[in-house]
């Protein structure tokens, strides 16, 4: 397998170190994570849920919106909304009036709730997860929420600062050509091999995965980075 060291140089030629260093993300500490409370991830739960197939844009400006119609998403008040308050928000002109999604954040809600009485906080689940097994992260955020599969659960994972990457195409155009993978990875064997290859990046480097992954997008020619 290609070193990161490579894979760097390759960047940095065509980024320059300064451009290339900027867009790494930054990451939240443990600490940080398992401080943050319950209803700041529902909300960042809800914003890429929201955000798929809308012009982003659009869901920013109406952002403060949503936090007014979601009770500031607090998850107790949001699981004890009963049907008409529920058919209500269907037709809340302060958020995107769609009612699958508002059913997703609900029952988002519930989950939250769940995970936080058995980790004594979602932030400590999300803190407590071992980088070198995102994937299996990204599956249990797919299996036991809702909505949060494909592209959505890594996307609120990043927004709260857990270091992560994201399979981005630019990312996945990196890795079929290093030969990770033969297309964008999907089965757990192919997730395997991605996470595989970012711990090994990783412990070559001492890189975050997020690091590593823009750098990997930023290999590509047509990269927008």
């Amino acid at each position: 397998m290609q070193p990161f060291a490579s894979i760097y140089a390759n960047a940095l030629a065509r980024k320059g170190k300064q451009e290339l260093e900027s867009r790494w993300p930054k990451k939240a500490t443990a600490k940080q994570l398992a401080a943050l409370p319950d209803d700041r991830y529902l909300a960042a739960m809800t914003r890429p849920i929201f955000q798929a197939g809308f012009a982003w844009k659009v869901i920013e400006s109406k952002w403060p919106g949503f936090e007014e119609a979601f009770h500031g998403f607090d998850p107790r008040a949001l699981v004890a909304l009963s049907d008409k308050e529920v058919e209500a928000l269907g037709k809340d002109t302060r958020i995107v009036r769609n009612l699958p999604k508002i059913r997703a954040v609900l029952e988002n809600a519930q989950y939250v709730l769940a995970t936080s009485a058995t980790h004594g906080g979602f932030g400590r689940y999300v803190a407590a997860w071992p980088s070198a097994d995102i994937v299996g992260l990204w599956a249990e955020l797919k299996r036991d929420g809702s909505r949060l599969g494909g592209d959505t659960g890594p996307r609120f994972l990043r927004a709260v600062g857990k270091d992560i990457f994201i399979l981005s195409g630019d990312v996945v155009t990196a890795l079929v050509a290093l030969g990770v993978v033969s297309k964008k990875p999907s089965s757990k064997r192919d997730l395997a091999a991605v996470q595989a290859a970012f711990n090994a990046w990783h412990d070559e480097s001492g890189r975050d995965l997020g690091a590593i992954s823009v750098t990997l997008a930023c290999t590509v020619a047509s990269a927008g980075y």
